[in-house]
């Protein structure tokens, strides 16, 4: 399995909340605008975000808002709201390797166990990302701009 826009998409939209918030209000058509990605897809993921404990949304004039301060969110939170993988994992091993082949037949132990280490590899390294460190970032290079 893939790790799908959704996420990069999330990420964008919370940079955005938080570099606009509170002078404008936020909305899905202006995160839609911002991210180039359908206002459909926008607020499924606002609704996966929110979920999550991450966002707060409300119709009318607040318009959606962050929930935690950027430094407690991590790209790990961001991950498992929108990308959560359940119990298949990261990678989706082929469904039927031959039992009548040496290879097929123990490929998934020799494999398995290296995939679950890579997963909860990547995994660690996404709670030690925050998105202060990403909006930091994303400011820094809008000031070098003007």
């Amino acid at each position: 399995m893939q790790i799908t826009g959704r996420f990069t998409i999330a990420v964008h939209i919370i940079t955005c909340i938080d570099y606009f918030s509170p002078d404008h209000q936020v909305t899905s058509g202006f995160l839609s605008a911002s991210t180039g990605v359908n206002p459909v897809i926008v607020r499924g993921v606002l609704s996966q975000l929110k979920e999550a404990g991450i966002v707060n949304t409300r119709q009318g004039a607040s318009g959606v808002t962050l929930n935690r301060p950027l430094d407690q969110i991590s790209f790990y939170d961001i991950y498992k709201a929108v990308d959560s993988v359940k119990d298949e994992g990261l990678f989706r091993f082929h469904e039927h390797p031959s039992p009548d082949c040496p290879v097929g037949r123990n490929i998934h132990s020799a494999v398995d166990g290296r995939l679950d280490q890579v997963q909860t590899a990547m995994e660690n390294e996404m709670k030690e990302i925050k998105l202060s460190d990403v909006v930091q970032d994303v400011r820094e290079q809008i000031t070098k701009e003007h």
